[in-house]
């Protein structure tokens, strides 16, 4: 159940109308200090769907939402679960996106 929830919100995460994203992403800031490490089996799952056309969104609402989630995916997960997602992240994305992982991975 759990995986299917997370299945039809990552949709969410990158769908096409700007404010149904932003106000995803910003529900994910709020789900994540809750959920914390029960989030590891769809953690992977669920970085590239934020990641991947937000971070390197022109929308600025867009943009603070998505480091918000970044910034509390690192407050409140245990950075193992952090390391392979974010990596790949910063080793395929491009601009700003790029830098802005490598910065969170260092």
């Amino acid at each position: 159940l759990f995986f299917q929830i997370f299945d039809a919100f990552k949709s969410r995460l990158h769908d096409s109308n700007s404010k149904v994203n932003q106000v995803a992403l910003e529900t994910m800031h709020k789900m994540i200090p809750l959920l914390k490490d029960n989030l590891s089996p769809v953690i992977n799952m669920l970085i590239p769907a934020m990641v991947d056309n937000n971070l390197n969104s022109k929308n600025p609402g867009i943009y603070a939402a998505v480091t918000n989630v970044i910034q509390a995916l690192c407050q409140h997960l245990d950075n193992y679960l952090l390391l392979q997602p974010f990596c790949t992240k910063a080793q395929f994305l491009n601009g700003k996106a790029k830098q802005d992982m490598t910065e969170k991975l260092a």
